[in-house]
């Protein structure tokens, strides 16, 4: 009887001590996604990270975990959109972690939205659908609220996205418009313009994209939205051969991209691949080969340095994540002992609790090394692909894939030529003369002299196979 009291007590606490999500939506949930979402367009990576452990810590203080699944998604973004899906795949993990035994569905639409960009950007298509459905799904089920709103909005646009990558236009555009009924920044109108412009209809694309940079202008802020918007705009005046006009606003995407890279650092690439196209458009060969190369640079680096600042933070915030998670524990475990010391049952339970803590963290460092590995499969056969489509941007990602691989073959001759390197790295990707005669629309013939000239300009003597030649450098 004493044990059944004892128990309901217990019970009793629990719950009372439980707070309901939804209670913190005005007072935590709504400030730290507005304050979030303006840090995260403005580039302020500091100030996002500060404002996210500030609120990670009132949510510790109010014992409100769903708080604390909304800074990890918040982090996980920022280290999607540089590129660092390892870091973003962790913090995921926790938030899923939490939000299993939350009770707010537009938590969980948070979450599912903005994860599912992670497998759209890992090029995971199918899950990136999946899981907007499931967004959808979870919205659906929510009360009517400012943040819904702003939810909603992103979960269509992503929508969208993901049905045009599925090939389905109509469905595309159906969400893109639902998108723009709740869009107030031109977002909407810019994903219209570039999607109605892929399918060819340059004018409708142009009425878009000016309603996008008309609204912009209206309310003019110097952030990844201006950005996108400044930057799509040079590309319509390119299309429409007006080169001045193109080049002042990749000028003017250029001036915002310095003040956003710090998060958006992917950004620079394309708008220098921009730059580059738009000077090969008008025959200025020099600019175009100085964008090009830029171009190049700004993708081999990869970020590498910003990187390592940001792994740092994030150690540093997981880190302080975890010793809040054992205290807590160490908390339940100690209240457990007083209130059921003489309970055997109670010692095999948190034992197996220990143990399914421990299998999962050797699954997550599993899982790390997995996603590590997809990703490096991913990249070659992309570079592959990009080879036997001939692209003018093979080699820079090749690059990528191989890094220091090209500048042993300049070590060993500085004097080869753009097409010399390109023509080596399909030979280190050990494509046949007559594949690479058929994918570069050339001659086979003509590839079994590039072969020769090669192996003069390398010192490769005859008796060496042209193939173990190139495997051996690394």
């Amino acid at each position: 009887m004493m044990g059944r009291i004892l128990l309901f007590v217990l019970f009793v606490l629990v719950i009372s001590c439980s707070p309901d999500p939804r209670k913190y939506e005005k007072s935590f949930d709504i400030p730290l996604m507005t304050q979030n979402e303006e840090f995260r367009l403005a580039g302020e990576y500091d100030s996002l990270v500060n404002l996210n452990k500030k609120y990670y810590r009132k949510a510790q203080k109010l014992g409100y975990d769903d708080g604390k699944a909304l800074c990890y998604i918040n982090l996980a973004r920022v280290n999607m959109s540089l590129e660092n899906y390892q870091k973003a795949n962790i913090l995921f993990n926790d938030a899923e972690e939490i939000l299993k035994n939350s009770d707010n569905p537009l938590h969980k639409a948070i979450f599912y939205n903005i994860y599912g960009r992670l497998n759209s950007e890992l090029r995971r298509i199918d899950k990136a659908f999946e899981y907007n459905n499931e967004a959808l799904k979870n919205i659906g089920k929510s009360g009517n609220s400012e943040l819904k709103t702003r939810v909603l909005f992103y979960i269509y646009l992503q929508q969208g996205d993901y049905y045009t990558q599925k090939k389905k236009p109509k469905e595309a555009l159906e969400y893109f418009h639902k998108a723009r009924k709740l869009d107030h920044t031109g977002v909407a109108d810019c994903s219209i313009s570039d999607y109605i412009y892929n399918y060819k209809n340059k004018d409708s694309a142009y009425k878009y994209i000016t309603r996008a940079y008309h609204t912009m202008s209206m309310n003019p802020k110097e952030d990844a939205i201006a950005l996108n918007i400044h930057t799509v705009m040079g590309e319509y005046y390119v299309a429409y051969g007006e080169y001045d006009k193109a080049e002042k606003e990749f000028f003017k995407a250029l001036e915002i991209d310095k003040k956003t890279r710090r998060i958006f650092a992917q950004y620079t690439k394309y708008i220098y691949n921009d730059l580059r196209s738009l000077y090969a458009s008008t025959g200025d060969k020099e600019k175009a080969y100085f964008y090009l190369k830029a171009y190049t640079e700004a993708k081999n680096k990869t970020n590498t340095a910003l990187l390592a600042t940001i792994n740092q933070d994030m150690e540093s915030f997981i880190s302080e994540a975890k010793t809040d998670s054992e205290k807590h524990s160490s908390k339940i475990q100690w209240v457990v002992f007083l209130s059921f010391a003489g309970l055997s049952l109670l010692a095999i339970y948190t034992w197996r609790i220990i143990n399914t803590l421990r299998i999962r963290k050797a699954d997550l460092k599993s899982e790390a090394e997995n996603l590590k590995n997809r990703i490096n499969d991913n990249r070659q056969e992309e570079i592959i692909e990009m080879a036997k489509r001939n692209d003018p941007e093979f080699l820079a990602h090749f690059k990528e894939v191989y890094p220091g691989y090209i500048d042993q073959l300049l070590a060993i001759n500085p004097d080869l030529e753009h097409s010399e390197l390109a023509f080596c790295a399909m030979l280190k990707l050990h494509f046949s003369s007559k594949e690479i005669a058929n994918y570069t629309l050339v001659q086979h013939r003509t590839i079994q002299q590039k072969k020769y000239r090669i192996r003069k300009k390398m010192n490769i003597p005859t008796e060496t196979d042209i193939y173990q030649f190139f495997d051996s450098l690394n």
